[in-house]
């Protein structure tokens, strides 16, 4: 695999848990996810604006768009009930095993063909992510409606990956971003206006009051999550395996419980330090595969 698209995922990899950090215990979901859209779609926006990329190139491949904002939205509403329902750190899991998602429909769907080398370092990512974050006792199945809506999050995350590496073929990256993450926007409120546990103006309210206090805070978050997303989508137009990319991601999830256990005094070490190794095994494999 190419260094410089290995490099570009890492480092998008090393920005996610940063985020994550941020944002944790900002907001309700809802409030924390409609703010994340917003200013990352702004940033997409400048950035379309500043460099001069045409946002009518989206007339190219539309279908492909849709199918890339129709997975995001699908991730988004699916996490949210997902989050409402049950334990996140239980069905977390299960929503970030996306790569098994990308090379299903890879295999079945596309016609895509993977080297036996580079499925084992996937699977090897893919069981080190699972249970490295897995808590022993969980009964994943008692609840069936959240293990089905976790199962949905994955999918969709899967979606917009596959969607996404076609669609850099075709615009710059920042165009691909913006209207990913634009129609997503709509979407997701129009959830709200429906479904969603808190009402819309109690999610406006929440924001607002956040800007007004933490506004270095909100800002920040969204501002990284563009930049961890766009890194991703130039490793496509670099030509990165999405099915590969999509295991290499996981490498945040390491990184993530490791600052855990260093800077929180999190338990687990041992066992979460081996999950680490068989992750970082993996993606030894997938970066070295042809």
């Amino acid at each position: 695999m190419d260094p410089f698209i290995v490099g570009l995922v890492l480092l998008s990899a090393a920005i996610h848990p940063l985020w994550n950090a941020l944002a944790k215990g900002e907001l309700q979901p809802e409030a924390a996810f409609l703010n994340l859209l917003v200013v990352s779609t702004l940033c997409a926006l400048a950035h379309c604006l500043i460099a001069g990329a045409p946002l009518s190139s989206v007339l190219n491949a539309w279908p492909i768009m849709a199918a890339s904002a129709s997975g995001l939205s699908l991730y988004c509403i699916a996490l949210i009930i997902t989050l409402r329902r049950g334990d996140l750190s239980v069905y977390y899991p299960i929503v970030r095993s996306s790569p098994v998602f990308v090379v299903a429909a890879g295999f079945l769907v596309l016609g895509e063909r993977y080297a036996p080398i580079l499925l084992l370092g996937i699977a090897l990512v893919i069981c080190g992510a699972f249970l490295i974050q897995y808590r022993r006792g969980a009964g994943l199945l008692h609840d069936r409606v959240t293990f089905f809506s976790a199962l949905l999050a994955m999918c969709g995350t899967g979606i917009y990956a596959i969607a996404d590496s076609r669609a850099v073929l075709h615009m710059e990256p920042m165009v691909v971003f913006f209207w990913q993450t634009m129609p997503t926007t709509v979407l997701f409120w129009c959830y709200l206006l429906r479904f969603g546990s808190m009402r819309p103006g109690e999610v406006a309210k929440a924001v607002r009051a956040g800007w007004r206090s933490r506004p270095h805070r909100f800002l920040g978050t969204g501002i990284l999550v563009y930049i961890s997303y766009y890194l991703i989508l130039i490793a496509y137009e670099r030509g990165g395996n999405v099915a590969a990319v999509t295991a290499l991601r996981q490498a945040s999830i390491p990184i993530s419980v490791l600052l855990g256990i260093v800077i929180l005094r999190e338990t687990g070490f041992a066992w979460r330090l081996l999950w680490s190794l068989v992750i970082a095994i993996g993606i030894a494999i997938i970066v070295s595969s042809r």
